[in-house]
C-alpha cells in the first residue's frame, strides 16, 4: 500500500518548486467514502497547475504526477479564487470508515522550505 507521506512529499515539493519556497501550505489527511484515505494538499496559487507529463531518460524532474497518478486511485485540483487544492486519493485499510484519521479531520499549516 502507498503511504500518504509519500503523497504528501511529492505534493508539498511541487508546491515549493512552482509556486516557492516559503509558500504557507496547508494538508489535510481524512478518510473519504468507502473507505479512502483521501491527502490535499492547498497553496496560496490558483494560476500554477500539475500537469501530468512525461518525463524523457535524461531529465532531471517531471515524473512526481506521473508516480502518484500510477499508485494512487485517483487525483485532481480544485481551483478557489486564491488558491488551488490538489488531492490524491489512495485505498484505506480493511474496516475503514469515513471520518477523521486520528484526529478530527487533520489539518496544519506548514511553510514549506
Amino acid at each position: 500500500m502507498v503511504s500518504p507521506l509519500y503523497c504528501a512529499f511529492e505534493l508539498i515539493t511541487n508546491v515549493v518548486r512552482h509556486v516557492g519556497d516559503g509558500a504557507p501550505v496547508t494538508v489535510r489527511l481524512f478518510c473519504a467514502d468507502g473507505g479512502r484515505t483521501r491527502l490535499e494538499v492547498t497553496d496560496p496559487d490558483p494560476r500554477a497547475l500539475p500537469v501530468l507529463c512525461r518525463a524523457a531518460d535524461g531529465d532531471e524532474a517531471g515524473r512526481g504526477l506521473a508516480l502518484l497518478d500510477g499508485l494512487t486511485l485517483r487525483w485532481g485540483v480544485e481551483q478557489g479564487p486564491g488558491a488551488k487544492t490538489v488531492w490524491c486519493e489512495l485505498p484505506g485499510g480493511a474496516g475503514a470508515t469515513p471520518g477523521p484519521v486520528d484526529s478530527p479531520r487533520m489539518s496544519f499549516g506548514v511553510i514549506a522550505r
